[in-house]
């Protein structure tokens, strides 16, 4: 046999997203306001976001519904497949079995659409005339620009400079769907403009421009596309269908891989499984791949810090390499932000998700094997997670154990020829950081109660 495909009816789209609150043994603190530093409320973030979200952002649910309209968006591409990768269990010689769930079938390339939907829905239902956010990679920006179309809104996106650069063919695809694209650091904002000097720019700094754009506007919200609860919440259909799937396959996984930049598609994977895991005493084992270039989880600090740069977000607490840091310009755009969700740090702090490092290189040596045995191109974000896979398929080898590994193969890289072509010619780096620019970063960190 080759390549196994787990297919479920388009009545298999989930009626409920995965609330991980409620079953976390150690729940987060509170997120913090900026000026106040005291916890913040729903009132806190109407400027921002819709109520519905605010909501869902703060539910103690374990299950929330997901409307009619959501489902019939996520229809046009959801349920995704779940897929044994046979060719590649070959190729590795190992005895484990290896599933991966495939977001690239979405319009966008990727699973930011499952939230990018959801987010759409509550605030036309509020009346919001605009979104506005950042996008690394762009997989993010030219989801939301999708989502905006479909439900009948305007879009702007603040695009990290270093991937405007590298992948001008994202910024099309938005600007084809009716998006607004800027480079950033822009001169359009004060917060562009405080931070010209960090020319290929970084998540952060492209969240600082987007909220001030959206916190000037009555009409204008702003759109996150991972950290926050309620984004976790919406992927959780990744995982919904992969336990349905894994039903009919007769199996269930030893070992779930995701990679992590800010937690969006890991949650999605993970969150679901996690529950099970928890409620039922199952020992399966939660990897988070992150860049060697900026390993928030391996090397952060577990603190209160803002989700920007300039300091206009709630204070989260989360691991952070400190909001003031210029991750290198990897090509996984998408894996270049110093924090992470407050409910994964969570996680990897009581020990339920174990954090992995990946160099670039390593990482796309696994993503050019993947892509000659599978025949698809992974993006350059979960090729890191594939490098785990790797690892954990050498490792079942060398013990002689059949683990089930399920990894999230978050996004085609269609739109990262440039960084596979400089791969192939041997011009691709392993970038790495400064411990004294990260040491000076988090020196930085705001005046905040102490989480250790």
């Amino acid at each position: 046999m080759t390549t196994t495909k787990f297919l479920l009816p388009e009545s298999g789209i989930p009626e409920t997203w995965v609330n991980l609150m409620p079953d976390l043994p150690s729940p987060p603190p509170p997120p913090l306001h900026p000026g106040t530093k005291q916890p913040i409320g729903p009132d806190d973030l109407a400027p921002l976001f819709p109520m519905g979200l605010i909501l869902q952002e703060v539910s103690t649910e374990p299950d929330i519904p997901i409307p009619d309209e959501v489902r019939d968006a996520l229809a046009l591409w959801r349920p995704t497949p779940l897929i044994r990768a046979r060719r590649l269990e070959r190729f590795l010689d190992t005895p484990a079995h290896i599933y991966f769930r495939y977001e690239g079938v979405s319009p966008a390339g990727s699973h930011k659409p499952n939230t990018t939907v959801a987010q759409a829905y509550y605030n036309k239902q509020e009346g919001i005339r605009k979104l506005v956010t950042e996008t690394g990679a762009g997989q993010w920006g030219s989801s939301l620009a999708i989502a905006c179309q479909l439900f009948g809104l305007e879009c702007e996106v603040f695009m990290v400079g270093v991937s405007y650069d590298q992948k001008p063919y994202r910024r099309a695809m938005m600007e084809t769907w009716g998006g607004t694209v800027h480079r950033s650091p822009s001169a359009l904002t004060s917060a562009g403009r405080s931070q010209a000097e960090h020319v290929s720019g970084s998540l952060g700094i492209a969240i600082s421009e987007a909220v001030e754009v959206a916190a000037s506007s009555p009409d204008t919200h702003y759109a996150l596309g991972s950290v926050l609860n309620h984004v976790c919440l919406h992927q959780t259909v990744i995982g919904s269908e992969a336990l349905a799937q894994l039903e009919l396959a007769g199996e269930y996984p030893d070992v779930v891989i995701g990679c992590v930049g800010g937690g969006s598609n890991f949650a999605g994977i993970a969150y679901p499984l996690i529950r099970k895991s928890l409620r039922e005493g199952l020992g399966t084992r939660f990897l988070a791949a992150e860049p060697a270039a900026c390993p928030t989880l391996s090397r952060g600090v577990y603190g209160y810090d803002f989700g920007d740069t300039v300091g206009l977000t709630p204070l989260l607490p989360m691991y952070t390499l400190g909001h003031d840091f210029v991750p290198p310009p990897v090509h996984a755009g998408g894996l270049r932000y110093h924090g992470d969700a407050p409910s994964l740090c969570a996680l990897a702090k009581s020990g339920i998700v174990e954090p992995r490092t990946v160099a670039q290189t390593a990482a796309f040596a696994a993503a050019v094997a993947f892509a000659r045995t599978e025949a698809i191109v992974p993006g350059p974000e979960p090729a890191h997670a594939l490098q785990v896979v790797f690892e954990e398929a050498a490792a079942a080898r060398e013990a002689g154990d059949s683990r089930v590994i399920l990894f999230n193969l978050s996004g085609h890289g269609h739109f990262d020829m440039a960084a596979y072509a400089a791969y192939a010619a041997g011009e691709l780096t392993d970038l790495t950081f400064s411990d004294a620019d990260v040491e000076a970063a988090l020196a930085k960190l705001p005046d905040a109660p102490s989480l250790t």
